[in-house]
């Protein structure tokens, strides 16, 4: 059984085409990173060491003194959030505030938890 050219052209396309498709799969990505802080669970932890940071204050701290703050604090991991800076402080407080309809600033997270610290 002698196989013609077009179907010799055929069995390579389709070799080369599970060999692409294996070298593609082999790079991505199919576990987050030791150091991934992007991930939902970090966020959450993040915001938390935020929230902690805000309570222990003893009084309303200004964004910059919030920042050294949490940069400060024994909970931060300065390895896993290495990418933390005050745009992403803004952004986590903003996300807050989006959640907690009844908060628009530091000092209204202050208030509500000097309670219940």
């Amino acid at each position: 059984m002698e196989l013609e050219t077009s179907t010799w052209m055929m069995i390579f396309f389709i070799i080369s085409l599970v060999v692409s498709i294996w070298k593609i799969y082999a790079f991505l990505p199919n576990k987050a990173l030791a150091d991934d802080d992007t991930t939902k669970e970090s966020q959450e932890e993040l915001i938390h060491i935020v929230i902690a940071v805000i309570k222990k204050a003893p009084k309303v701290l200004t964004s910059s003194e919030l920042f050294d703050a949490v940069k400060n604090d024994s909970k931060f991991d300065k390895e896993h959030f290495w990418r933390f800076n005050p745009n992403k402080l803004n952004q986590l407080l903003t996300q807050y505030y989006i959640q907690e309809k009844d908060v628009n600033s530091i000092e209204d997270i202050f208030n509500k938890n000097k309670g219940s610290i």
